[in-house]
């Protein structure tokens, strides 16, 4: 039987060593990510970022997060990703089901009035949701730049579920790997058949916060530093409850372009 430590040891080692490699290999790809990013939120618009399932946790950890700023759009669909009941009413199958409808895309951005100077990040480790390549492909019929945040590594061991035969890195203008293991879990214990403990809940929130704080330092250098959410022990309680209600407000503000 696996000991404790082992079991503890081994999934440190994986995330390191998938750390390692977003160090080495996805750092020009990130400062390119931030410099379309900065690019667009400085010219008034925004960056949508959009993921389903479990994706949610890095687009969520994006915007409304302590430590970010509006620029971001981040647009979960609580259909694909509001499924703690796992059965039932709003259940994990449902959920599942609805990830491969084909033609969601066209739907969700009827909501919206983008612009081409808009951009997607696009997040799926997979790669294969139909509804996140769907979404991505009509961004770019819509002119947006596509920026995916996915696993080569995974999505090599996955079908495409999208009818066009395309997975997200194949879709995307910009690539950016999250150095997840194919299967994403990454602890394999004697005795059991299937490996635990996934890697992209760490790697996709590293990746992300690496692009925003990129992108918070090209907004400062072109003079117009982010209003960002902050904790009360940097500025005290009453400067960071008034810098939250700046925040909401400049978000509120920003999104208005898609409502005209």
């Amino acid at each position: 039987m696996s000991q404790s430590g082992e079991v503890i040891d081994q999934y440190l080692a994986a995330v390191a060593s998938a750390l390692e490699a977003l160090s080495d290999q996805e750092r020009p790809l990130v400062r390119e990510a931030a410099i379309l990013f900065a690019r667009t939120i400085l010219s008034g618009r925004l960056v949508h970022v959009f993921g389903t399932g479990h994706s949610r946790m890095a687009v969520e950890e994006v915007f409304p997060r302590y430590g970010s700023f509006p620029g971001f759009h981040p647009i979960v669909e609580l259909s694909m990703t509001y499924h703690n009941q796992v059965v039932g009413a709003n259940g994990q199958r449902q959920a599942m089901f609805l990830e491969n409808v084909q033609g969601f895309g066209a739907i969700l951005w009827r909501n919206f009035a983008t612009d081409p100077a808009d951009a997607l990040l696009a997040i799926s480790t997979s790669g294969s949701s139909a509804v996140t390549v769907d979404v991505a492909l009509e961004a770019k019929r819509l002119g947006m730049p596509v920026v995916a945040l996915t696993s080569r590594a995974h999505a090599q061991t996955t079908p495409a579920r999208h009818e066009s035969g395309l997975k997200l890195h194949e879709v995307a203008d910009l690539v950016i790997d999250n150095h997840t293991v194919a299967g994403d879990a990454a602890v394999w214990i004697e005795g059991l058949e299937t490996p635990v403990a996934p890697l992209s809940s760490v790697t996709s929130c590293v990746v992300v916060n690496l692009i925003k704080a990129e992108v918070a330092r090209l907004l400062v250098a072109a003079g117009t530093a982010p209003k960002v959410l902050t904790a009360a022990c940097h500025l005290g309680e009453t400067r960071a409850q008034t810098l939250f209600e700046e925040t909401y407000d400049d978000y509120r503000r920003r999104i208005g372009v898609l409502y005209r």
